[in-house]
C-alpha cells in the first residue's frame, strides 16, 4: 500500500527521486533534480538498483558477484552525488537496492512519504526514450503514485539551469 505523500506538512520536505544507472543521459536527470531541490528547498534522493544476476550455482561466486556489484553501485552513486553537489546545495540521500528497477522505484516511493517527484532523463538516440522511461510510461501509466518529470537527454547544464 502506498503511503500518503506528506512533503507539504510540517517537519517534512518534498524530495526529488533520481534513478541512477549507466545511461549517458542519467546526469541530466541528476542536474535537474539537484537544481529543483535547491530552488524549492527540497531534498534529493538518488537510487541505484542492482539487478539480479540469476547466477546461483555456487554461493561463493554469487557472494563475490554481489559484493562487486555493491562496490560498483557505491562508486557510481558517489560520482553522481558529486555532480549533484556541483549543481545544487542539497546533499543527496543515496540508496542502493537489489531487484528490478521499476519494482524498486515503486517500493522506495511507497516507503518514503516525502518523495513527491520522480525525475528521469530521456535517451537521445533513435532507439526510443530509454528502458526506464518506457517502463514508467508504459506499464505503470495511470497508476503511478507521484508525478514523473522527464528531462530531455540533450539539454546542456545552462539549459537545465534556466528551467529548473
Amino acid at each position: 500500500m502506498m503511503l500518503k505523500r506528506r512533503s507539504t506538512e510540517a517537519g517534512h520536505r518534498r524530495k526529488f527521486l533520481a534513478v541512477i544507472d549507466d545511461t549517458p543521459e542519467c546526469s541530466r536527470a541528476v542536474v535537474y533534480a539537484a537544481r529543483r531541490a535547491e530552488r524549492t528547498s527540497g531534498g534529493l534522493t538518488m537510487l541505484y538498483v542492482i539487478e539480479p544476476t540469476g547466477f546461483q550455482h555456487w554461493i561463493g561466486v554469487e557472494n563475490i558477484m554481489r559484493a562487486e556489484a555493491m562496490d560498483e553501485a557505491e562508486a557510481v552513486l558517489a560520482r553522481f552525488a558529486d555532480i549533484a553537489r556541483r549543481h545544487g546545495s542539497v546533499e543527496p540521500e543515496l540508496v542502493i537496492r537489489e531487484g528490478k528497477p521499476a519494482d524498486e522505484i515503486l517500493a522506495l516511493i511507497g516507503e518514503d512519504e516525502d518523495i513527491a517527484i520522480l525525475v528521469l532523463a530521456a535517451a537521445t538516440d533513435k532507439e526510443g526514450p530509454g528502458p526506464l522511461v518506457s517502463a514508467m510510461a508504459g506499464r505503470l501509466a495511470g497508476h503511478f503514485p507521484v508525478p514523473v518529470t522527464i528531462v530531455p537527454g540533450s539539454l546542456a547544464d545552462e539549459d537545465i539551469a534556466a528551467i529548473a
